[in-house]
Formats: structure tokens, C-alpha cells, sequence
């Protein structure tokens, strides 16, 4: 027997992901090495087997079943499952002639095992424990036919009234590379089985939302090259015990125009817990404190971007944190010597607005220094001179492109934030939850992720990121497990849950 399909997590990574493309390359070298029937019959086994240990007291079960090879899955499971007494009924939503044959194949054998089964055509959902959605598959790059999208408001439906609904590969309305709904609306399942491949969909933009809990089984079948990484728990760094603080780096923080002065001191305080050695702020506002009560600490410098360029040279910088208007004339020095630069906020707004700094920007990586820009969706629109909506419609290949225009690293945040950097594979983080859209967790995460970046400053940005996203994220997902459902994160309670990460992060 086969062993179980495996969970996803955020602790049990990196995974492989595999574009539509690339799964359907590896779904045909499959076929052509199995024998006939028997990669279907393998997955609808599969689906039939976590239906039940996802819904162990089941007795009824609503099989939707598409026309293609998706469908053909669900025919083989609902086979399964009236072998084993349930009560199973499927919902198809195409004559037989019209799918392929290995599906066809797999709607006769449930036919003839006695599975009752009916045309679907509108209404609400038949009462059921357990629906299975296997109405669309990998190849969908439209919006639903009618008949299809009515199926798919109708699970959901049955989703709301408490049933569990398993997505076969995905869920049934969702793009499988970029997690766009493709119409109005999508399967919103309890849980998904991915067979064969991991797809990129599930992870980003409306994927988690609609995806659930994620399992994965690959049939035995070993994919090809992966198209990008879902990434997995960092590797900690333990410090030595001969170093001291000035083994660990050196932090300033540039932002912080009148009226935004916390955003800055928010990024200083995460750089401290990082465990930068010092940490610097050097408000635009001339008229801030130079002292932050709750981290003595922090050291403030007035116009430190104006100091010599062997000074600039010397130190980990996080540019743009409530910078206003008044970053952009920090710039030019910035770009020019600063050999680690976190660009987040008004300093990306900055580079959208003057061709020249972005041509700065560009030139950094031949003189040999690394930069990260943190955009959120729009800041990263504006970068690209696209609107908010089509920069979100493909996250993964926006994030590749505003990285290869800027020629820099890329961590677009999100849900499931993308990491991309010129001549590497993108990367999606797994950890975070809606708790984060709170004021100030971007300047947090900017902070973090230069405290790190400090303290390893060989490494590239890209792998510092790779850490500081996880990190942030899990948090989080840690914050959520204890507060009440939906409770907002602040910015200053995730700084002290990050100071307080657990082995794992």
C-alpha cells in the first residue's frame, strides 16, 4: 500500500512547486511509464482516502465531478467510497463523450459498481458530510461556464453550512500558477489534495484562502524541475561566544518625516531584537526625539546619510520606514555607498517617481552592493507602472519583473509574500495571517530583516529575506493561535513575539 498523502506546514519545508506547464509535463511522463488507467486510479485511491480520514464519521458524500481528467479522479474515488457503504452521489457536469478517455474509463467503472450518479444542473447542493470538488482541473484558464460556476456557489454553500469539501489538485475557479480566481468566485474547500505536483496558486493572492489545509501526494511520480519553492523553517545562527556587539553589525535607520517618526523608531527596535549589534535612527523630522523611552538602546544621528562616504560604507541600512517626501534627497548618497540597503515605504514611492534614482538603483549590483526592496502590492504597482489589480494577477511574475527591472532582490508582500531575485528560482513564503494588516508590521518586518542582515553581511539578501518573512509570518500564525479569531497584531506586540520566536524560526 501507498503511503498516506503528507500535510503541508510551514514547519515541514521548502517544497517544490510546479507550474501548470511543468505539472502537465510530468503528469505525461507518468502516463507514459505507468500503465493504463492505473496514475487515475492512484488518485482518485488517494482522494477517496483522505475524505475519509478528513471526515471519519461521514455517511453521505457529494461527488462533483468535471469533464476532464479532474473529474475522472472524483469518478474514481466516488467508486471508493460506495465500495466502503457510504452513501455517494455524483454531480457531473458533462456527457461522457466529451471527456477524456481515461476519465470516461473511470465514469463506466463507477456506473457499473452501482454508484448512483446525475446530471447537475442548478439548485442548491444535496444535503452531504463530505463533497468532493473535482469539477475543474489543471488545464482551466477561463472564467467557469455557468453551469460550473452555479456547482461551485453551491458547494460553497454547503461549505458554509458546516459540510467538509476536499478540492481535488485545486480548488475548483482558481488559477493553478498565479491564485487569481478566474471568475467570480471560487471553491473555498476545507481542505486540498495536490496530486503529482505542489501548484504555486495555492500558496499566494486568493490560493490560501481557498485552498485550506494542503496535502500533497505525488503518486510515486518524481516531477521535473520545479518552477519555484515554497519555502521552509530557517537554519538558526548560533553566535559565538567570544563575540560582541560590534561582531554583529551595525543598523541605521533613515525615515521617520514629521508626523511619521514612529514608523522609523518601530524598524529601529525590530533591527535591536534581531540582534544587531547597535542601532541607529536618523530622523527626517528635526524636530524628533532623540531618544526612544521603550529602547534606550537605540542611538539617534541627525543626517547620517550626509557623513562621510567610508562612513556610509560601514553599516546595514533600512531606507523609506514614514519617510514622506523628504527620503528622496537621502537617496543619491544611499544608492551610491551603502553596501546592504533595505528600500521599503516612501523610498520605493521615491524611485517610482525619478528615473535617475531608479538608474542608481540599477547600477548597485555592478559595484557589488546588494539591495532589498519590501514593496507591498502597491508601492510594487507603481515600481512597475501597472495598477494595483494587474500587478496582483500574476504576483510571482511581478515580483520576477520588478527584480530583474531594478536588478535587485524583491520581497513583495502579501499573502504568501513572493521573494524574487534575478537568476534564482521566486520563492513563497508559507507563514502569515491577516492579523499583520495592522499599521507598522512592514516596518517591522524592514527592521528585522536588516538586524539579520547586519549580523551576516556576506550573505545575499535573498537568503537574509528568506528568514526574515518566515520569521515574521510565523509570529504571526503564533499570535493567532492564543488571541481570538480575527485579533488584529500591533506592530509593537509583534516585535516582542519576534524577540520571543520560538527554536523553529
Amino acid at each position: 500500500m501507498r503511503p498516506p498523502p503528507t500535510r503541508i506546514t510551514a514547519l515541514n519545508g521548502p517544497w517544490p512547486l510546479h507550474d501548470a506547464a511543468a505539472s502537465r509535463q510530468a503528469e505525461q511522463q507518468a502516463l507514459l511509464a505507468a500503465a493504463p488507467h492505473a496514475l487515475m486510479e492512484a488518485a482518485g485511491l488517494a482522494v477517496a482516502r483522505l475524505g475519509l480520514a478528513l471526515a471519519p464519521h461521514a455517511r453521505r458524500v457529494a461527488v462533483w465531478a468535471g469533464p476532464g481528467n479532474n473529474g475522472g479522479d472524483g469518478w474514481v474515488a466516488a467508486r471508493h467510497l460506495h465500495e466502503r457503504g457510504l452513501q455517494v452521489q455524483v454531480l457531473h457536469m458533462a456527457a461522457s463523450a466529451h471527456g477524456p478517455a481515461d476519465a470516461e474509463q473511470a465514469r463506466q467503472q463507477a456506473l457499473r459498481a452501482g454508484v448512483p450518479a446525475q446530471a447537475w444542473t442548478a439548485g442548491p447542493a444535496p444535503a452531504a458530510d463530505l463533497h468532493i470538488d473535482a469539477l475543474l482541473g489543471l488545464g482551466v484558464r477561463q472564467a467557469p461556464s455557468a453551469a460550473a460556476a452555479a456547482a461551485i456557489q453551491a458547494l460553497n454553500q454547503a461549505a458554509g453550512r458546516g459540510a467538509v469539501v476536499l478540492a481535488v489538485d485545486l480548488p475548483s475557479g482558481l488559477h493553478p500558477d498565479t491564485g487569481a480566481l478566474l471568475g467570480a468566485e471560487a471553491v473555498r474547500a476545507s481542505a486540498t489534495l495536490a496530486l503529482l505536483t505542489l501548484k504555486p496558486g495555492c500558496h499566494t493572492a486568493q490560493g490560501r484562502d481557498h485552498a485550506g489545509d494542503l496535502w500533497f501526494d505525488n503518486l510515486g511520480v518524481a516531477a521535473g524541475p520545479p518552477t519555484a519553492l515554497l519555502l521552509g523553517p530557517p537554519v538558526g545562527q548560533p553566535r559565538l561566544h567570544s563575540s560582541h556587539k560590534g561582531s554583529h553589525g551595525d543598523v541605521v535607520v533613515v525615515g521617520g518625516a514629521p508626523g511619521m517618526v514612529g514608523a522609523a523608531w518601530l524598524a529601529a527596535r525590530a533591527a535591536l531584537e534581531a540582534g544587531a549589534g547597535r542601532v541607529y535612527v536618523s530622523a527626517l523630522d528635526p524636530e524628533a526625539a532623540l531618544l526612544d523611552p521603550m529602547q534606550p538602546a537605540l542611538m539617534a544621528r541627525q543626517q547620517w546619510w550626509t557623513l562621510p562616504p567610508e562612513v556610509l560604507a560601514t553599516a546595514t541600512v533600512v531606507v523609506g520606514c514614514g519617510g514622506g517626501s523628504a527620503v528622496a534627497a537621502t537617496l543619491p548618497a544611499l544608492l551610491r555607498h551603502v553596501p546592504r540597503l533595505v528600500l521599503d515605504a516612501d523610498a520605493l514611492n521615491a524611485l517610482a517617481a525619478d528615473a535617475s534614482l531608479l538608474a542608481r538603483l540599477r547600477e548597485r549590483a555592478a559595484h557589488g552592493h546588494a539591495t532589498l526592496l519590501t514593496p507591498h502590492p502597491l508601492e510594487a504597482a507603481r515600481l512597475l507602472g501597472q495598477s494595483t489589480a494587474e500587478m496582483q494577477a500574476d504576483r510571482l511574475a511581478a515580483a520576477w519583473a520588478l527584480a530583474t527591472r531594478c536588478q535587485a532582490t524583491v520581497l513583495l508582500k502579501g499573502s504568501g509574500s513572493v521573494l524574487a531575485t534575478p537568476g534564482t528560482l521566486p520563492c513563497i513564503n508559507p507563514t502569515g495571517n491577516a492579523a499583520l494588516a495592522t499599521a507598522g508590521t512592514g516596518d517591522v518586518l524592514a527592521g528585522w530583516v536588516a538586524g539579520l542582515w547586519a549580523q551576516r553581511p556576506s550573505a545575499d539578501p535573498e537568503a537574509v529575506a528568506q528568514q526574515a518573512v518566515w520569521q515574521h509570518g510565523r509570529a504571526a500564525d503564533l499570535h493567532a493561535r492564543h488571541a481570538a479569531p480575527g485579533a488584529p497584531l500591533t506592530a509593537g506586540a509583534l516585535i516582542s513575539a519576534l524577540a520571543a520566536r520560538p527554536p523553529e524560526g
